[in-house]
């Protein structure tokens, strides 16, 4: 039962940009089913003004906040305390307040993993990954994806000294593999192929061959809506077997936030559901 009494704690998204985001909605929804009075609202910063908007949210009273592109690696440099999916992703998209500062989680790759097996019945284990792009979303999930049992992870990104630093702070070299764009076509085929980058808000996705798509292999853009159609698209041409994008995800990590901090797990499939009719006017944002 909630307390009619209780004082609504203060939460925020922090991102740029971030005016479609849709964490205060689905926060909204999980505070209404569990009876949770809460407000959540979203912060536009710029990188340069990143700390001093989070410590702005403090002073008023901020307890948790997410955090989303392009901030999610600066924000694990201003934590006091990493979690250990945090520490090893390098990258943080949830924070938490302390009396001496922020607490710092990553609850992307837990959100990826749960939409995948269990909204899409997939069977992680023994699988052979690529992962595109090395930035803050791809450092999030690729912890999880190897606790999840994967045989190996394939990273190639254009910039090949952030491939080297994921693979490095992954720690294990027997399954993880950083390559680069260039070596793309030589890579042979593989179960799952991930597209963690925001390439198509800078105007299109390198080019991808079919090649790399094994029998039966699942596609998965950690994106939504206009963002995700460009590699989303490719891969229902190259054959994929499952499609998918990154509204399941961001709902999940959202509920791994919000039992972060209020000790309660949401159930997501409402949400999930309510989210998925609007469809055809998603935009990218967290």
């Amino acid at each position: 039962m909630s307390n009619p009494n209780a004082v609504a704690k203060r939460f925020a998204v922090i991102g740029h940009p971030v005016a479609h985001s849709l964490s205060p909605r689905i926060h909204a929804a999980f505070g209404r089913q569990t009876g949770i009075p809460l407000e959540y609202t979203a912060i536009d910063a710029a990188p340069e003004d990143f700390d001093a908007a989070l410590a702005a949210f403090a002073a008023e009273g901020g307890v948790g906040a997410n955090v989303t592109l392009p901030h999610k690696e600066h924000a694990a440099s201003i934590c006091n305390h990493l979690t250990e999916r945090a520490r090893r992703a390098g990258a943080v998209n949830t924070l938490v307040r302390t009396a001496t500062g922020w607490d710092g989680d990553n609850t992307d790759g837990a959100g990826l993993v749960r939409d995948l097996t269990e909204r899409h019945s997939r069977d992680l284990r023994g699988r052979k990954v690529l992962l595109i792009g090395a930035g803050g979303a791809a450092r999030g999930v690729a912890p999880t994806l190897l606790e999840a049992g994967i045989a190996s992870l394939y990273i190639v990104n254009r910039t090949a000294s952030r491939v080297d630093a994921l693979a490095d702070a992954l720690g294990d070299p027997q399954r993880v593999h950083p390559r680069y764009f260039d070596d793309i076509g030589a890579l042979g085929n593989f179960d799952l192929i991930i597209n963690a980058t925001s390439a198509a808000r800078g105007g299109g996705l390198p080019p991808l061959p079919s090649t790399l798509l094994a029998p039966r292999c699942d596609a998965v853009d950690l994106s939504y809506g206009e963002v995700a159609i460009p590699f989303l698209a490719w891969a229902r041409a190259s054959g994929a077997h499952l499609v998918i994008d990154g509204l399941g995800m961001l709902v999940e990590q959202a509920a791994e936030s919000f039992q972060r901090w209020h000790g309660v797990r949401p159930y997501t499939d409402e949400v999930y559901a309510a989210l998925r009719e609007r469809d055809d006017s998603l935009i990218t944002a967290d």
